[in-house]
C-alpha cells in the first residue's frame, strides 16, 4: 500500500514538530505549513491524501483554507484543528468542508486513528465506485475501454482524453484547478502542457457537443467547471 500524504497546517512550531514527527513515526509523509496563505499552493504542487488543518492561522484562517480545497477536490478528507469549543465553531468547521473536527488539546493516538479512518473512507469509497461504466448526459463513458458512446456513435479516446474526462465526471458542477488537472495528468504545468490541456479540452467540447446539458466551461484564473444539468 502506497505511503499515505498527509498536509498538515499549523502556525505553533512546538506542536507542529511533535504532530509531524509522531505522524511520520506511523509511517506517513508529511507536509507541514505554517502559513495559510502558501496552503493551496502546497496542496497543488504536492497532491495530498488527506488535510490536517489548524484554524487560527496567518493571512488566511483554516476554514478559509478548507473551503478553497474542497473548491478544488470534493472529496479531499479534511480535519480541522481548533482550540474553539463552541457549537457555532463546530458548525462552522463542516460547513467549510471539514469531514472531522478535533478540539485542542487532543493526543496524538486520537489524531492517528481519525486520520486512517477517514484515509480508510476514502479508499472504501474508491473501490466500490464502478470505473466500467460512467452515464454523463445522453453519453456512456466507458474509461477502461477509452470510449464515449452516444447512441451508435463510438468515440475512441486517447488515454490522456480519457483520464482528462475523468477527473471532470468525478467533479460534475464543480471548480477544479487548472494546474490540478496538468500535475495529474502531465505531471507538471509547464508553459508546452499548458497548451496541450487547451487543445484536449477543445477535443472533449467537440466530442460532448451533441448533448447540449454538458458544458465544460473555463474559468478565467482559475481552471473549469464541468456543467451537468
Amino acid at each position: 500500500m502506497p505511503i499515505a500524504k498527509i498536509l498538515y497546517v499549523e502556525d505553533e512550531p512546538f506542536l507542529g514538530k511533535i504532530v509531524k514527527e509522531s505522524l511520520e513515526s506511523r509511517d506517513y509523509e508529511v507536509k507541514m505549513v505554517t502559513d495559510g496563505a502558501l496552503v493551496l499552493a502546497t496542496y497543488a504542487e504536492w497532491q495530498p491524501d488527506i488535510c490536517v488543518l489548524d484554524v487560527m492561522l496567518p493571512n488566511k484562517d483554516g476554514f478559509t483554507v478548507g473551503k478553497e480545497i474542497r473548491v478544488l477536490n470534493a472529496t479531499m478528507p479534511i480535519i480541522f484543528l481548533t482550540a474553539k469549543n463552541q457549537t457555532s465553531d463546530l458548525l462552522e468547521g463542516f460547513k467549510s468542508g471539514g469531514n472531522d473536527y478535533i478540539k485542542k488539546p487532543f493526543s496524538m493516538e486520537e489524531l492517528i486513528v481519525r486520520v486512517q479512518n477517514l484515509l480508510n473512507l476514502v479508499e472504501h469509497s474508491a473501490s466500490q465506485t464502478d470505473l466500467t461504466k460512467i452515464t454523463i448526459g445522453s453519453y456512456i463513458f466507458y474509461p477502461l475501454k477509452y470510449q464515449l458512446v452516444n447512441g451508435q456513435h463510438i468515440q475512441k479516446l486517447s488515454h490522456r482524453e480519457a483520464e482528462l474526462l475523468k477527473i471532470f465526471t468525478s467533479n460534475q458542477n464543480i471548480a477544479v484547478n487548472r494546474k490540478e488537472i496538468l500535475l495529474k495528468i502531465w505531471g507538471d504545468d509547464s508553459y508546452f502542457n499548458s497548451r496541450n490541456l487547451d487543445v484536449y479540452i477543445k477535443k472533449l467540447r467537440n466530442y460532448l457537443q451533441a448533448d447540449s446539458a454538458l458544458k465544460i466551461v473555463t474559468l478565467k484564473g482559475i481552471g473549469y467547471h464541468f456543467t451537468v444539468e
